[in-house]
């Protein structure tokens, strides 16, 4: 039986430019659905495994467009709860050569930061779920979604449910009250698998070192529960060429091949689309090739439009093994 698993995460509309034009340039915007941890639970959902994804949307048409975009990916969308409210938005200018990316949020007063963290009962919603993912991201958003965060690590740990954690150090969002150094450390402390790189800990955790390595180890006696610590590692050569490899520490380091990307199409979602692959991996391999599968999948996400990662198993797999890559398939 595969896992099952459950996201936790807002979800926002992604309006882009077409053909790479700048937000002063634009008539008309793409639109999309996507949010970091909607965006794990698209990629699991379709490589087999069974994923709810949990999230507050406004009761309106673009509210029920967001259900719809989960539904045809294979996220079941039961634990979804709506109210009145705006949905967040992201603008995003795709960058061209030496010409950066940039992105502009309106996500402010949205309706999944206005939500009801007691209208979720998390002691019935994790009977028989084997993994739950969260990010940095949700706490940050404001009280309401820090208290939803919490009550969820906490019975999500209590009933024995593997944690996977990416920090995603947001500076600009917490806006709210909290400190993320008071904050973040009692939600990291459950965490199996966690997503962060050295400056993620200073920021979330105090954890100061001069390396990934020591900075993994010092982690570690703060968080003995933690298993795993990952991050990736990216030489942006221009907007469209960039390096990328993966590092995964279990007591000591692991190094996945390092891949030259020079025609990126789309790079949103790329630390989504590795942590699902992680996720995936362990579940499956031994930690080398889950290293390896998840930046391959990462990988292939810089060549894929939208936030989410639409790739099956067998064509990660292929890349690890340097099939049939860049071939026409017939």
């Amino acid at each position: 039986m595969n896992p099952k698993i459950i996201t936790l995460g807002e979800i926002m509309m992604r309006l882009t430019p077409e053909s790479n034009q700048r937000f002063t340039q634009a008539a008309s915007f793409g639109a999309v659905y996507g949010g970091a941890e909607a965006n794990v639970a698209v990629s699991l959902a379709e490589w087999g495994f069974d994923v709810s994804h949990l999230t507050v949307l406004p009761d309106n048409d673009l509210g029920k467009a967001v259900i719809k975009s989960l539904r045809k990916s294979g996220v079941k969308t039961d634990l979804i709860r709506t109210q009145a409210g705006r949905l967040g938005l992201y603008f995003l200018e795709v960058g061209a050569m030496q010409r950066a990316s940039k992105i502009i949020y309106d996500r402010a007063d949205s309706a999944f930061a206005n939500l009801d963290p007691d209208q979720f009962d998390f002691e019935e919603i994790f009977k028989g779920v084997d993994w739950f993912h969260w990010t940095g991201i949700t706490p940050a958003i404001s009280e309401n979604a820090y208290q939803l965060m919490l009550k969820a690590i906490k019975a999500a740990y209590k009933q024995g449910v593997k944690i996977s954690a990416d920090i995603n150090y947001r500076r600009n969002l917490w806006q709210y009250g909290r400190n993320p150094l008071e904050a973040m450390p009692e939600l990291m402390q459950y965490s199996t698998l966690m997503v962060a790189g050295e400056t993620d800990l200073e920021n979330c955790a105090g954890i100061a070192a001069n390396d990934f390595q020591s900075a993994c180890v010092k982690t570690k006696e703060k968080f003995p529960k933690i298993k795993y610590i990952t991050t990736t590692i990216r030489n942006s050569i221009s907007a469209t060429h960039n390096q990328l490899e993966g590092i995964l520490w279990d007591g000591e380091i692991l190094r996945s091949k390092n891949y030259d990307m020079p025609g990126i199409v789309d790079r949103i979602g790329g630390g989504d689309a590795y942590i699902a692959g992680l996720i995936y991996g362990l579940n499956y391999f031994e930690p080398q090739k889950a290293l390896e599968f998840a930046i391959a999948a990462s990988v292939l996400k810089h060549s894929i439009h939208g936030d989410a990662n639409e790739i099956t198993v067998e064509e990660a797999l292929m890349l690890v093994e340097d099939k049939n890559v860049g071939k026409l398939l017939r």
